[in-house]
C-alpha cells in the first residue's frame, strides 16, 4: 500500500480533543452495523471535513482500522489542508478507470488510519458516485475496515451526498451554530432519508462558548448530540 504523511497544523485543544473522544464513543455505541458513515453539512465551511478527519484519527488511535474516504470530487481541499504535495491518485481517477484500488488507498502517519483522496475534479461527480463501480468498491472496502468515514460535499448545495447516502449505514449532519436555520437543517435531513439513509446524529459546530455557559463547561469548539434511530 502507498504511504503518505499528513500534517495537521491545528493547535492542540483539550476541550476539542475530549469532544472528539465522546463523539468517537457515541459512534461505537451505535453498534457494529454502523461502520460506513457519511458526513455532510448544509453549506460549505461548516467544519465538516475537519470533524471527519479528526474522528478517523481518533478511531485509529484505539485500534480501529479506519478509512477516510474523500468523496468531494468537485472541490476537495483535503490535500492542501494537510500538507500533501505529492501527486496522488484519488477517487475520481479510480471511478473513471485511471487508477486501481491499490493506487487509491494510502496508509498515513496516524495509527490504523488510511485515506483515499478525492482526486482531480470531475465533470460528472454525481454520475461517478452513483455508479456500479463505486458501489462495488464500497462493498469490497467494507470487509477490510472497521469504519469507513465518507466526507461529502454540502447536501444543501449539490446532490452528491444524497447519491452516496444510498450505499452507507448512516449519516451525520454537521451544523454550524447560529448559521443554519431549523428549516434548512430539516430539509437536509429529509434529503438524506429519501436515499433510505438513517440520519444517526448531528454535530453542532463552532459554538460560541461566551454566549452559552453550558458549552463553556463542556466544550470549547464543538457541541453535539447523537441519537440512534
Amino acid at each position: 500500500m502507498n504511504q503518505i504523511t499528513l500534517q495537521d497544523t491545528r493547535k492542540a485543544d483539550y476541550y476539542y480533543s475530549e469532544a472528539l473522544k465522546t463523539l468517537r464513543s457515541n459512534i461505537q455505541f451505535l453498534g457494529a452495523e454502523y461502520k460506513t458513515i457519511l458526513f455532510t453539512s448544509c453549506y460549505p465551511n461548516e467544519g465538516k471535513s475537519d470533524i471527519t478527519f479528526s474522528l478517523a484519527r481518533e478511531l485509529g488511535a484505539i485500534g480501529k482500522k479506519t478509512l477516510l474516504l474523500d468523496a468531494d470530487i468537485r472541490k476537495s481541499t483535503l490535500r492542501t489542508r494537510y500538507g500533501v504535495t505529492e501527486d496522488v491518485k484519488g477517487l475520481s481517477e479510480y471511478l473513471s478507470g485511471q487508477a486501481s484500488v491499490a493506487e487509491l488507498l494510502y496508509e498515513t502517519n496516524y495509527p490504523n488510519m488510511h485515506i483515499a483522496f478525492a482526486g482531480r475534479s470531475a465533470p460528472n461527480p454525481s454520475g461517478l458516485l452513483g455508479s456500479q463501480t463505486f458501489k462495488s468498491l464500497f462493498e469490497a472496502l467494507r470487509d477490510v475496515y472497521s469504519y469507513i468515514l465518507i466526507d461529502t460535499p454540502p447536501i444543501g448545495t449539490v446532490i452528491d451526498a444524497a447519491v452516496v447516502a444510498q450505499f452507507v449505514d448512516g449519516a451525520v449532519l454537521v451544523i454550524e451554530s447560529d448559521a443554519v436555520s431549523y428549516r434548512v437543517a430539516q430539509r437536509a435531513m429529509e434529503q438524506l432519508r429519501m436515499s433510505n439513509c438513517p440520519v444517526i446524529g448531528g454535530v453542532l459546530n463552532k459554538v460560541d462558548t461566551r454566549k452559552d455557559k453550558y458549552y463553556t463547561h463542556y466544550y470549547n469548539k464543538y457541541g453535539y448530540y447523537y441519537k440512534k434511530k
